[in-house]
């Protein structure tokens, strides 16, 4: 079996963004104050960098990770993205400020309370990008991972923690509640009656506990440690065809939420249309031969009328 000709790899060389978002022409938005981002043999990682404010989520957040998420599932380069924080805790969710000028809840008029679903629909889109990226996403938590933070971290594919992290459901504790995914993605998580506990209290959940019934995968003594392990799974999953990466992500999902035969019907329908024996033969060979195999990125995506 022929393999195919080593790809180049313009992303071989380390590309860090704090300011302006470029890399290889991809990233071109405004400077990143939130975020931190990396693209290095084709992992990204995105480092939440407000360690002063508790990485607390206000509109530049929402609107900086919205435009990275676009702008990453748009290209193919990246085949995978870690997502890690600074400081004592990952995140401690939304900015409560906001709830007091920058976000206007308006209850005083049905045409208000209307307004409410449509606010919360945009802040929910934004995870749900984060979600169906095109790539498989990695969360390594620190200490705090509070309310809009567990919105956001059950949104990725695969949680690695420290052993003094804990989740907290925070907006219990603040008279509402959580609404932009955490009551809809957990229950597929963890047992129903584990999410029905912390929802109603506003408890925390030390990260053994979350190992143990199945949020986060492993625990790790520091976040260095941590950090290293989510690198490894990924430096594992992009050495793996991005094709098939994708194909196996979206028969995840969709199997997460269809029954058995219909799964299994899309699952045929995935497989037939991704299906590649060049793949296959470069797989092999490359464990026959221990060498890294090569594969083609994802496409780029290009919206219609782009130019």
């Amino acid at each position: 079996a022929r393999s195919h000709p080593r790809e180049s790899h313009p992303s071989r060389a380390r590309r860090c963004f704090k300011g302006a978002l470029h890399y290889s022409d991809v990233m071109n938005t405004a400077a990143l104050t939130c975020f931190q981002l990396s693209v290095t043999d084709h992992i990204a990682h995105l480092v939440l960098s407000r360690p002063e404010a508790m990485n607390t989520m206000g509109p530049t957040f929402w609107r900086e990770l919205d435009q990275v998420l676009t702008r990453l599932n748009q290209s193919g380069e990246a085949r995978v993205l870690v997502v890690s924080s600074t400081g004592k805790h990952f995140s401690a969710g939304m900015a409560l400020d906001v709830f007091g000028g920058a976000i206007s809840m308006d209850d005083a008029t049905p045409e208000g309370r209307a307004a409410i679903a449509d606010l919360l629909g945009g802040l929910q889109a934004t995870f749900t990008r984060l979600e169906t990226l095109r790539i498989p996403v990695i969360a390594a938590i620190q200490g705090g991972c509070v309310g809009g933070a567990v919105d956001l971290v059950t949104a990725m594919c695969v949680r690695y923690a420290t052993h003094d992290a804990f989740f907290v459901i925070q907006e219990i504790n603040i008279g509402m509640v959580a609404d932009v995914g955490t009551l809809q993605r957990l229950p597929k998580l963890v047992p129903l009656a584990v999410v029905k506990e912390l929802a109603y209290t506003g408890r925390r959940l030390p990260a053994a506990k979350a190992r143990d019934y199945g949020l986060v995968n492993d625990v790790f003594d520091t976040p260095e440690s941590c950090l290293a392990a989510a690198m490894q799974c990924a430096k594992e999953i992009v050495a793996k065809p991005p094709v098939a990466i994708w194909g196996t992500k979206q028969v995840i999902h969709y199997a997460r939420d269809h029954s058995v035969d219909d799964a299994l019907r899309q699952m045929g329908w995935v497989q037939g249309a991704i299906w590649s024996n060049a793949h296959v033969r470069e797989a092999v060979t490359a464990m026959k031969t221990q060498r890294e195999a090569q594969f083609p990125s994802l496409a780029e995506l290009k919206g219609f009328g782009a130019e």
